[in-house]
């Protein structure tokens, strides 16, 4: 049987799409999260807490661990409008992710790509495991804020001519990234790694103003994110863990079945190996392109992680960026890599949308479970005195725990109705109050 490849589908596209066309595709082939009737995680419901208190965050305040005024007062925002109806919530996040997509579409014909790989190219970083997650999950409207002021950088440079007009938009796009997301330092970067390869004064222009930006906001914010008290794990930066996060982001891709990117390397070893060989394979077809053109992927593709490999966990949105590059550079190598290379690509790309499949089944499967689950813990809540005993609750045989573990985490309140530490997950065979359904129902204990 022959490997698949991409071939037929790249030949079944428009001729040239419209930007416009490939923002609808991605739209569509993202309907389960826009349709998801639930939430994902524990911050969503947290931050709808916060929401009902009216809470704002200081825009000029660069003190605190994580300085994100932009990210936060808009998911307050947000939340007070649409907490209540979760399916427009999404719809308007996915709506955003595929303007990123077609944002990349647009980068990728201004950088010479013919349309329809182009067009692949974007649909593939649409459903690839880093685009699902970051437009499926409320809780990272940093992501799409930042790499959509990346994009526009990349677009108006590639646009524009004058060089102190490239400048002066870098810098204020790179400023509004950061106000959403630390990891927008990675944008003056990325510029300067496209100025290196091109040696095109455009990039040098964006890497300037881009650099001014982020060295103000360094110069502003640096020691609070190098010695904040009580700083989580996740969060301390060390060159130690460069490699592993590299390593990580590299490997996770093409893992079909592993939910999280923190997982990768503790799967069977036979898997690691094939996802190596797999990856392997791809930048095999790319250095057959071009060599100059691999050792770009593999440059841009880390700085596109930039930061986040400092952290100490990985996580599937933190490479959102990343896949926005490689689904790009794949594109670039398709016409100039042999056959077994565009084979190597296609295999790769089927593997990529495999695996963003999954994880939009998974979270659909979450949201569903949660729209159950949370109205009917706030039920049984309801009318339990405040200082009674923790409310006991034993998942089910068929039931995933990890859900509700998410799904209970240090969520203040939910629906009025106070929750913290009066919820208490327990183990099979122990004493419980509510049995928890696999579709979230919470059924009477028969012990």
């Amino acid at each position: 049987m022959p490997a698949p490849d991409l071939r037929r589908w790249v030949a079944a596209l428009p001729a040239s799409p419209a930007p416009w066309a490939i923002v609808l595709a991605a739209f569509v082939l993202q309907l389960p999260l826009a349709l998801n009737p639930g939430y994902f995680s524990h911050d969503e419901l947290q931050w709808a807490y916060f929401a009902t208190l009216g809470q704002s965050f200081a825009w000029f305040d660069f003190s605190p661990f994580q300085f994100r005024p932009l990210t936060f007062n808009l998911w307050m925002g947000l939340s007070r409008l649409f907490f209540d109806t979760p399916r427009a919530f999404h719809a308007l996040l996915v709506a955003w992710g595929a303007v990123n997509v077609g944002a990349v579409y647009a980068v990728g014909r201004r950088l010479g790509i013919e349309a329809r790989l182009a067009g692949a190219a974007a649909l593939v970083f649409a459903l690839s495991p880093y685009a699902v997650v970051a437009h499926g999950w409320i809780g990272t409207i940093a992501d799409l804020a930042w790499l959509s002021c990346a994009l526009a950088v990349a677009w108006v440079a590639l646009r524009v001519r004058g060089f102190v007009a490239v400048a002066m938009f870098a810098a204020f796009a790179t400023a509004v990234g950061l106000f959403a997301k630390e990891a927008a330092l990675s944008i003056p970067v990325l510029a300067a790694v496209a100025w290196v390869f091109t040696r095109e004064k455009r990039w040098a222009a964006a890497a300037i103003g881009a650099g001014v930006a982020a060295a103000a906001y360094l110069a502003l914010r640096l020691d609070a994110m190098l010695h904040s008290a009580n700083l989580p794990t996740l969060y301390e930066a060390k060159v130690a863990n460069i490699f592993v996060r590299w390593c990580e982001y590299q490997l996770f891709t093409p893992m079909v079945r592993v939910l999280e990117a923190h997982q990768t390397l503790s799967i069977s070893p036979k898997y690691l190996v094939v996802s190596a060989l797999l990856w392997a394979a791809w930048i095999a077809a790319l250095w057959r392109a071009n060599h100059k053109l691999c050792v770009f992927a593999l440059v841009a593709g880390g700085a596109a992680l930039g930061p986040v490999l400092l952290l100490g966990q990985a996580w599937a949105h933190y490479a959102y960026a990343f896949a926005a590059v490689s689904a790009l550079c794949g594109a670039a190598a398709w016409s100039r890599t042999a056959r077994w290379g565009r084979m190597a690509i296609a295999t790769y790309a089927l593997l990529t949308i495999l695996h963003g499949i999954v994880l939009m089944g998974v979270m659909f499967e979450v949201g569903r479970v949660q729209s159950v689950f949370s109205p009917a813990l706030a039920d049984a809540l309801r009318t339990r005195p405040l200082d009674a005993p923790p409310l006991r609750l034993r998942p089910e045989d068929d039931a995933r725990p990890w859900m509700f573990l998410r799904l209970t985490h240090d969520v203040p309140a939910y629906d009025g109705v106070p929750i913290g530490a009066r919820v208490q997950l327990v183990e099979h065979g122990q004493p419980a109050d509510y049995r928890i359904a696999r579709d979230g129902r919470l059924l009477p204990a028969t012990d």
